[in-house]
């Protein structure tokens, strides 16, 4: 039993090496986003819009990948998707047209959008018997550790005079080390066999994953260019308030996780739709741009809340669906994700950026109606194959 015990920490271990350092090259790739756009690319709402619909697509089509890898490895593909991510971040630095920075975009975020079910599902198998929300919350944990760590090194390399575009080298290689952490997680970890997993007892999973797609990629695509375009925001403040954020959330996903696992999904994402409902709002209303620093901090911080989303379905769907129902979740995500740039982006340049975060608004206060349908006691899904239990014994 000691055995088992030591297997499932180092092999929690290496997947929160690699959230870190996956963490480390995505929040380069945020931070810098939007100071890129306006500045190096100069581009207008709209095509900061469309860019984000492309780049979004790949929530959809990873979903279609992973049905036909699936019964693979999951460390094994995390790997080659985090290869791609890697070398297609790279690849901006040496972008200065509209159009290679949208195939690049979706070059790397493919294999970002592949990655993005695999730590949670292995971290659902990892986990102990009722630590489901703990084990997220610590690799979540990690990720923003790591994520601070590179807002940290892009802020010191800035002063020091290092331009925009080699600190996207800096994040594929990141990435990079993040492929070799995988390879350490053992390999029994694999996923569901070529199916998809659409039930109607996971409709409210997927209901929630798309208005939390519709409410993220209005603020991922909007809120840091609003600062930066209407406001003048330096990179160096960007990076600041990225900071802070990560700060935030290194000390706040573990207790979050906790209390997920003891007041439950519904109390936490109804307070969590709340909040953002109210942030949205003062995207439209406020112009004071330290009030809105505020605001963007407040909302950044509470992303660490949508983690009841997938403490949600993991009670819910048995450990041989997971993988496959947490990635129909992503793709239910994209389907608003990528309508949702493009139509911000045309309603931004024909009615205003107010309207645009009034839509945002708009899937906050629809998620609070969605949340409340959730029972305030989930029964974990009986027929689970194979135990977290089971899957340590045969490493």
């Amino acid at each position: 039993m000691d055995n088992v015990v030591l297997h499932r920490e180092r092999s929690i271990r290496f997947l929160c090496f690699a959230a870190a350092a996956v963490g480390f090259a995505l929040i380069l790739q945020i931070g810098l986003n939007a100071n890129f756009a306006v500045e190096q690319m100069r581009l207008t709402g709209l095509e900061q819009g469309v860019l984000e619909a492309f780049r979004e697509t790949c929530g959809i089509t990873s979903l279609g990948i992973l049905i036909l890898i699936a019964g693979f490895a999951e460390p094994l593909i995390a790997a080659m998707a985090l290869v791609l991510f890697g070398l297609g971040l790279s690849c901006v630095a040496f972008v200065h047209h509209y159009y290679w920075l949208v195939i690049i975009n979706v070059v790397w975020s493919q294999g970002l959008h592949v990655w993005f079910p695999l730590p949670n599902s292995m971290g659902l198998a990892l986990a102990e018997p009722g630590q489901q929300g703990k084990r997220l919350g610590q690799i979540q944990a990690w990720g923003a550790l790591g994520s601070a760590a590179g807002l940290f090194a892009a802020y010191i390399l800035t002063q020091v005079g290092v331009a925009i575009r080699p600190l996207y080298i800096l994040a594929g290689a990141a990435a990079v080390i993040a492929a070799t952490c995988c390879m350490f997680i053992p390999k029994q970890l694999r996923s569901a066999k070529p199916r998809l997993v659409i039930r109607k007892e996971y409709g409210l999973y997927y209901l929630l994953n798309f208005f939390e797609g519709w409410r993220k990629q209005i603020f991922l695509a909007f809120a840091g260019y609003l600062l930066v375009f209407k406001y003048g925001t330096s990179l160096k403040t960007m990076l600041a308030l990225w900071m802070i954020v990560q700060l935030v959330g290194w000390f706040s996903s573990k207790a979050v996780g906790r209390l997920i696992d003891r007041v439950g999904e519904r109390k936490v994402l109804v307070f969590y739709y709340g909040f953002m409902t109210v942030c949205f709002i003062g995207y439209a209303l406020i112009s004071n741009k330290y009030l809105l620093y505020g605001v963007y901090l407040l909302d950044s911080c509470f992303f660490v809340f949508a983690m009841a989303i997938t403490t949600y379905i993991g009670k819910l769907a048995p450990a041989n669906e997971k993988t496959l129902t947490l990635s129909t979740g992503i793709a239910a995500n994209h389907i608003a994700a990528v309508s949702m740039p493009l139509v911000g982006g045309l309603i931004w340049k024909y009615l205003g950026y107010q309207w645009t975060f009034a839509i945002g608004s708009a899937a906050a206060a629809a998620s609070i109606l969605a949340a409340m349908r959730i029972p305030e006691k989930l029964t974990p899904a009986v027929h689970i194959e194979p135990q977290p239990a089971n899957v340590m014994a045969e490493i």
